[in-house]
Protein backbone atom coordinates (compact mmCIF):
# COMPACT_ATOMS: atom_id res chain seq x y z
CA UNK A 1 0.00 0.00 0.00
CA UNK A 2 2.96 2.03 0.85
CA UNK A 3 3.79 1.69 -2.91
CA UNK A 4 1.23 3.50 -3.61
CA UNK A 5 1.22 6.06 -1.92
CA UNK A 6 4.46 7.36 -3.26
CA UNK A 7 3.20 7.23 -6.17
CA UNK A 8 0.33 9.39 -5.58
CA UNK A 9 2.41 11.66 -4.27
CA UNK A 10 5.05 11.55 -6.87
CA UNK A 11 1.95 12.21 -9.50
CA UNK A 12 0.58 15.38 -7.34
CA UNK A 13 4.36 16.73 -6.87
CA UNK A 14 5.33 16.53 -10.47
CA UNK A 15 2.13 18.46 -11.26
CA UNK A 16 2.90 20.93 -8.43
CA UNK A 17 6.81 20.94 -9.76
CA UNK A 18 5.75 21.53 -13.26
CA UNK A 19 3.23 24.46 -12.74
CA UNK A 20 6.40 26.12 -10.37
CA UNK A 21 9.14 25.84 -12.71
CA UNK A 22 6.99 27.09 -15.69
CA UNK A 23 9.61 26.99 -18.97
CA UNK A 24 11.29 24.03 -17.03
CA UNK A 25 8.26 22.00 -17.95
CA UNK A 26 8.12 19.05 -20.39
CA UNK A 27 4.51 18.53 -20.08
CA UNK A 28 1.91 17.14 -18.19
CA UNK A 29 2.54 13.31 -18.15
CA UNK A 30 6.52 13.64 -18.13
CA UNK A 31 6.00 15.97 -15.32
CA UNK A 32 4.28 13.32 -13.59
CA UNK A 33 6.90 11.23 -13.91
CA UNK A 34 9.58 13.48 -13.21
CA UNK A 35 7.65 13.75 -10.04
CA UNK A 36 7.75 10.08 -9.46
CA UNK A 37 11.51 10.00 -9.96
CA UNK A 38 11.79 13.60 -8.01
CA UNK A 39 10.40 11.58 -4.65
CA UNK A 40 13.23 9.56 -4.80
CA UNK A 41 15.38 12.55 -5.44
CA UNK A 42 14.42 14.49 -2.86
CA UNK A 43 14.06 11.68 -0.41
CA UNK A 44 18.22 11.07 -1.12
CA UNK A 45 18.87 15.13 -0.63
CA UNK A 46 16.97 15.17 2.73
CA UNK A 47 18.83 12.45 3.81
CA UNK A 48 22.15 14.03 2.94
CA UNK A 49 21.32 17.09 4.28
CA UNK A 50 20.02 15.45 7.52
CA UNK A 51 16.19 16.52 7.56
CA UNK A 52 13.80 13.95 8.15
CA UNK A 53 9.98 14.72 6.71
CA UNK A 54 7.17 12.61 8.25
CA UNK A 55 3.68 11.84 7.38
CA UNK A 56 1.76 13.63 3.92
CA UNK A 57 2.73 16.46 4.02
CA UNK A 58 6.75 16.05 4.82
CA UNK A 59 6.51 13.54 2.22
CA UNK A 60 4.81 15.69 -0.28
CA UNK A 61 7.14 18.64 0.37
CA UNK A 62 10.05 16.12 -0.43
CA UNK A 63 8.47 14.92 -3.15
CA UNK A 64 8.30 18.43 -4.71
CA UNK A 65 11.82 19.77 -3.82
CA UNK A 66 13.17 16.70 -5.75
CA UNK A 67 11.18 17.33 -8.62
CA UNK A 68 12.00 20.66 -8.82
CA UNK A 69 15.49 19.82 -8.31
CA UNK A 70 14.93 17.38 -11.32
CA UNK A 71 13.40 19.47 -13.32
CA UNK A 72 16.04 22.32 -12.88
CA UNK A 73 19.15 20.00 -13.65
CA UNK A 74 17.37 18.61 -16.67
CA UNK A 75 16.64 22.00 -18.03
CA UNK A 76 20.32 22.67 -18.17
CA UNK A 77 20.22 19.69 -20.71
CA UNK A 78 16.97 20.07 -22.97
CA UNK A 79 17.93 23.85 -24.15
CA UNK A 80 19.67 23.85 -27.31
CA UNK A 81 23.01 25.42 -27.28
CA UNK A 82 23.37 29.17 -29.07
CA UNK A 83 26.67 29.55 -31.24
Amino acid sequence: MNFIWYIIIGIISGAVAGKIMRGGGFGFFINLLVGIVGGVLGGWVFGLLGLAAGGLIGSLVTSIVGAILLLWIVSFFSKPRVS
